[in-house]
């Protein structure tokens, strides 16, 4: 076993770290507490273009915030007029399109205006049950320190429940998940800003990606390339906010949940969190992309946004 280990382990431990650049000047004008750093480095010898944001949660300077709609979507450049011009602005929540509706929690000052989708029904021999997951998000408290953790939401509640640490969905004959029908411990979840998404990617500060308890991509989908958007926080209360160009062969061609992982370990993130990704994915930083968007280079509408202003 010992023996099998090691070689699976020997080709992530081989792959050498991207080289960041500090490109302020791009979006100036900053304030203090925030950078921004790019990269075109081959990601495992495949073209690579990302971006990542540096923001200090301690800057009282700066406001962590969240913005979503109700039965719409908005661009990332609309979700930027319409507040104000803020500093940052960045896709979030997984969403469905039939009624524009967040699948993931959104917390804004302080409460819940969107709620995770708990229940997935089962499929062939488990057609009359049903799969209850804790997805992963990101919350920041008042004290502006940061929290990635898996949550129950439910609208009866003032607060989230979390817990700390991945948990099998519950499989059970019940379609609607009761906060007394969860078998294990939870913890009210006391943030003023969060944003879901999913899976969790770097926990205690190693690459450890719990999508399947979080029932997130299915058979291989782990290891397909795509655009991604994912978030985390570092040791010394840093924000960080990556976003990986995709779709764009011979240019930059996107990463697996396991890069994406990887790149965020590698910037010092202890815990760090996967976003919509896709066609979704994209970052304003003074109103100015950073990546460019995959579907013609036109930005998706989106229900959500994390957003930092000035």
């Amino acid at each position: 076993m010992k023996k099998m280990l090691a070689l699976v382990l020997l080709p992530f431990c081989a792959q050498a770290q991207v080289k960041w650049k500090n490109v302020d000047a791009q979006f100036a004008p900053l304030p203090q507490g925030v950078h921004v750093y790019y990269t075109n480095d081959s990601l495992d010898g495949k073209p690579n273009i990302a971006y990542y944001l540096e923001a200090d949660l301690k800057n009282k300077a700066l406001t962590f915030t969240a913005d979503t709609t109700y039965q719409r979507r908005l661009t990332p450049t609309q979700y930027y007029e319409k507040n104000s011009k803020p500093l940052v602005v960045v896709n979030t929540s997984f969403f469905e399109y039939k009624n524009n509706s967040n699948l993931n929690i959104i917390m804004h000052d302080g409460k819940m205006v969107s709620y995770n989708l708990h229940t997935i029904a089962g499929k062939g021999k488990d057609t009359f049950t049903y799969y209850h997951p804790f997805y992963g998000a990101l919350g920041i408290s008042k004290k502006r320190n940061a929290d990635i953790a898996w949550i129950y939401t439910d609208s009866s509640g003032k607060y989230p429940y979390a817990v700390q640490t991945a948990k099998d969905a519950i499989h059970d004959s019940i379609s609607y998940l009761a906060k007394k029908n969860i078998p294990f411990a939870v913890k009210k979840w006391k943030m003023q800003t969060a944003v879901g998404g999913g899976p969790v990617l770097v926990q205690n500060g190693q690459v450890q990606v719990s999508n399947d308890a979080e029932m997130k991509f299915s058979g291989k989908a782990i290891n397909d390339k795509h655009p991604r958007t994912c978030i985390g926080y570092t040791s010394d209360h840093k924000l960080i906010i990556l976003a990986i160009e995709g779709r764009h062969a011979g240019k930059a061609e996107g990463a697996t949940l396991t890069q994406q992982a990887r790149l965020l370990k590698e910037i010092g993130c202890v815990e760090g969190l996967n976003l919509d990704g896709g066609g979704s994915s994209c970052l304003l930083v003074n109103g100015k992309e950073t990546i460019t968007p995959s579907e013609k280079g036109e930005q998706r509408p989106v229900p959500s946004v994390l957003i930092i202003k000035n």
